[in-house]
């Protein structure tokens, strides 16, 4: 049975943000991020890049794309939806959350197992038949929530083309996000986690012993959007995560960029 680990350490990785009323957003010279977990440390660098050419102060709330969009779907008021898989910005675009006319798919990302720094496990080539199970022994192997969160979502898809998922499905663990599993396999509470390569490469207390192969799960898409809500000024952030700057960012972190920097 799938364990459900959401919040040991969520406090950790999750950022909270106090939103004001509506009529001071209007006058604010602000923007509200709403934005996919494993996007904290690239993003985080590009906002602030971006505020200092712009003037223009942005505010960023991470946690999984499901719990982001869920939010945005409540009233929240963020300016933008950044997502870490296709899907849960299609939700977004059903339900009316986001301009369409805004959408691009901006970043790529690969899908890694991960153990401790200090752990004795070596390098192993992923392929069908690999046995995670006999991998992780009597421990767990952590990623998000196979039901919900992208990264959950991705290493399903892989582990069930390896071949693997009825074998590591009573392993599992789920958490609420990427940056959960990662900290539980920093902390030395879990022998394996399943994260973007992105998130292992901000973490020096992780080694990646094994990388998915592309065609074992879809994709690892991050599509970008304003919201319907968004306040006008929102294009000109759009428009600088297509620039070189945001592109040399980006990619520092680990990140594909998948459209051509505009300027």
């Amino acid at each position: 049975m799938l364990v459900r680990l959401s919040f040991i350490v969520a406090a950790v990785i999750t950022v909270t943000v106090a939103f004001p009323p509506q009529t001071a957003r209007a006058q604010d010279k602000s923007l509200v991020v709403f934005a996919a977990a494993s996007m904290k440390d690239a993003l985080d660098d590009v906002d602030a890049a971006f505020t200092r050419a712009s003037g223009i102060r942005v505010t960023t709330s991470y946690d999984a794309s499901s719990v982001m969009i869920k939010q945005i779907e409540a009233g929240a008021p963020a300016d933008v939806f950044l997502s870490a898989d296709i899907d849960w910005m299609d939700y977004g675009s059903k339900h009316g959350l986001i301009k369409d006319d805004t959408r691009v798919n901006l970043l790529g990302n690969q899908l890694v197992l991960i153990t401790s720094k200090t752990s004795k496990l070596s390098n192993v080539t992923i392929g069908p038949g690999f046995e995670f199970g006999k991998l992780a022994g009597s421990g767990r192997i952590v990623t998000g929530d196979v039901r919900t969160v992208p990264v959950g979502l991705y290493a399903k898809a892989a582990l069930e083309k390896l071949g693997a998922w009825e074998a590591v499905e009573p392993k599992l663990t789920a958490t609420a996000n990427v940056r959960v599993a990662l900290a539980l396999v920093a902390r030395g509470m879990a022998p394996l986690g399943i994260v973007y390569a992105t998130d292992a490469q901000v973490e020096p207390n992780v080694k990646v012993i094994g990388t998915f192969p592309e065609d074992s799960h879809p994709p690892i898409v991050y599509p970008v959007a304003a919201t319907k809500t968004a306040k006008p000024r929102v294009l000109q952030y759009l428009d600088f995560l297509r620039t070189g700057t945001a592109k040399t960012k980006f990619e520092t972190y680990g990140f594909s960029v998948l459209v051509p920097p505009s300027s």
